[in-house]
């Protein structure tokens, strides 16, 4: 079993940037897929970004692809996700995730274990 912490939230400005980190710990992390989502107040938990066990295979949501960028470091056992040309419509809380399967997947559902989340607020 892996737990999971995100840090690295905050409150930006339209246009700034920022990175998360997902450390995990109880289990090394690759073997696993990994991914982030977000959850937006009175919204659903939707889909951000993930990256296969092998970082080979990568899918960013069509919101957020080429402002945002996925990694993995299998030997820190921790998960990235640098955001940039943050936008006032990034805000929620954002949460990382780690998936049995090892395969880059946008559905939730094969995500077994979940962070905490941590807020990211862009505001002006």
């Amino acid at each position: 079993q892996v737990q999971l912490v995100e840090s690295g939230g905050g409150l930006v400005q339209p246009g700034d940037s920022l990175r998360l980190s997902c450390a995990a710990s109880g289990s090394s992390i690759s073997t696993y897929s990994l991914g982030w989502f977000r959850q937006a107040p009175g919204e659903e938990r939707d889909f951000v970004a993930t990256i296969s066990r092998n970082g080979e295979s990568i899918i960013y949501d069509v919101s957020v692809k080429d402002r945002f960028t996925i990694s993995r470091d299998n030997a820190k056992n921790a998960v990235y996700l640098q955001m940039d040309t943050l936008k006032r419509e990034d805000t929620a809380v954002y949460y990382c995730a780690a998936g049995n399967s090892g395969l880059a997947t946008m559905d939730i559902n094969k995500y077994n274990y979940w962070g905490q989340g941590t807020q990211v607020t862009v505001s002006s």
